[in-house]
């Protein structure tokens, strides 16, 4: 096995200095030193080189001596630049807040409290703020209503077709707190937790782009929050023509009613109580079974939500095979729990299958029998006049949605776990917003999810060295497949 220094001139004429490892005739091994576009910056980088190659040991190919090659500091400002890009493009620097711009990109970095996030941003080469200056940036946040500013950013950003489809949803955000107040109060949580939480609504287009966020009580019931959203959203823009997807959580007379007024279209999921009749009827049709995307478009009279009054609305039901298999397996699930605990074999608990009278428990056969004949359907409500399979096209797309909060939980880790006041909480919110929709245009752009992004360019880290007494800059050697990623950036 040989190791050697090898140069070449790249595509920008910078002198790239590589140590390749060969084996044999095979090469088993590159290792990017960085690239020169200078000779004092060449000298540089040979020296490095022949002090990687030769630790220790006085050097055979260049001068100064190696042993007074001292890396005072090394850090991903790549990373850190190719991020502020995005947030630059995204009109977000119209803020003029360079701390916040360096909360928003570390957030994407590295989630971490806000004390923690001063480390990070020195260990990217930064001059972080310190933590008077961070908690003065939150203040301001709230004050200037920064989260406006950016909504209004990211509405620009967003594409007609985009913004011809709106997308619903919320989830909920835990504290580990023992007392709850007037914020944090506990609620039907998402994660299934009993501790005081808040609800959180996000506003996305068609393609995942968020467009507003707002936070709520946490025992706000999600069917009370999606109005005062789209109020918000539609105060500030008064766009006709949209329309609005949520989920069966959203449904309610009042909502769809407040929609129509508002002039929306609406997709809604619809909650099957029980068999709709049309199915019903064909299912009694002799020899007549359900096929694989069967699809039954009816109208149905609905209470507007104002006093009895009612009105015609349109509601498509359609049956899937896999959905209808997976609701058969947890129908007869929760039927084998039902029956151990009336044989005494199990611990009694709520189960929609007993029926309990007294001291009598016995299976309510009649409800199992109307379960299975409703599995596989699901229903969307709808004023919409198109084909029925483009209304359950639309309402499918609400995974972005969920892809968005998937990601600001997860990768942007958006419980706001040190904050304890609503402006606190408000501010950090408003920074996880502002990193969701750098995050979603970079996953758009290249392809990556925001963590591989990450992780493919943190590692390249420009050097501060000093040599002889003298400081040295030394850009990071950037591979072929990283100038894609950023290429594709730029466009």
């Amino acid at each position: 096995m040989s190791r050697y220094i090898r140069t070449y001139t790249t595509g920008s004429g910078a002198t790239a200095v590589q140590i390749v490892t060969k084996s044999g005739r095979e090469t088993i091994g590159i290792e990017h030193i960085g690239s020169a576009h200078s000779e004092r910056d060449l000298k540089l980088l040979m020296a490095l080189a022949n002090q990687k190659l030769n630790p220790g040991q006085e050097s055979l190919f260049s001068e100064p001596d190696p042993k007074a090659l001292v890396a005072t500091a090394s850090h991903s400002r790549l990373l850190y630049d190719a991020i502020g890009a995005v947030y630059d493009r995204l009109g977000f620097d119209c803020l003029e807040d360079e701390t916040f711009k360096q909360l928003v990109i570390s957030r994407i970095i590295e989630p971490a409290s806000k004390v923690e996030t001063i480390e990070i941003l020195a260990g990217l080469g930064l001059d972080a703020p310190p933590n008077s200056k961070i908690y003065r940036c939150l203040r301001r946040v709230i004050d200037k209503d920064y989260r406006g500013e950016i909504s209004i950013q990211c509405f620009k950003q967003a594409s007609p077709h985009s913004l011809s489809l709106l997308l619903y949803d919320v989830t909920t955000l835990y504290f580990e707190v023992q007392k709850e107040d007037e914020y944090r109060k506990p609620g039907m949580s998402k994660e299934r937790r009993l501790e005081p939480q808040i609800t959180v609504g996000l506003l996305v287009g068609r393609d995942g782009f968020p467009l507003e966020i707002a936070s709520f009580e946490g025992n706000r019931a999600e069917v009370k929050t999606i109005m005062e959203v789209l109020d918000v959203f539609k105060g500030r823009y008064g766009l006709e023509g949209i329309t609005v997807t949520a989920d069966a959580a959203m449904l309610s007379s009042k909502n769809i009613s407040a929609l129509e007024d508002a002039g929306y279209h609406y997709i809604i999921g619809s909650r099957i109580a029980k068999t709709p009749y049309e199915v019903a009827e064909y299912a009694k049709e002799e020899g007549q079974e359900l096929t694989d995307g069967q699809i039954f478009d009816t109208c149905q009279a609905m209470n507007t939500g104002r006093g009895s009054a009612r009105i015609k609305r349109r509601v498509i039901y359609q049956y899937r095979a896999k959905r209808a298999a997976l609701d058969l397996s947890n129908i007869d699930k929760l039927l084998v729990k039902a029956q151990k605990m009336i044989a005494g074999k199990s611990e009694f608990k709520r189960n929609r299958f007993l029926k309990v009278s007294g001291s009598k428990k016995e299976i309510n056969y009649e409800l199992v029998e109307s379960s299975r004949l409703r599995a596989g359907i699901k229903g969307y409500v709808t004023d919409l006049d198109v084909p029925a399979q483009e209304v359950i096209n639309a309402y499918h797309q609400l995974f972005e949605v969920e892809r968005s909060f998937r990601m600001a939980k997860s990768d942007l880790k958006a419980r706001p776990v040190f904050h304890r006041t609503r402006d606190s909480i408000e501010a950090h919110l408003t920074i996880v917003f502002a990193a969701l929709a750098i995050s979603r245009h970079i996953q758009a752009a290249t392809g990556l999810t925001i963590r591989r992004f990450v992780r493919t360019l943190r590692p390249l880290r420009d050097a501060v060295i000093e040599l002889d007494g003298e400081v040295y800059h030394a850009r990071a050697s950037v591979p072929e497949n990283v100038l894609s990623i950023l290429a594709k950036l730029d466009r």
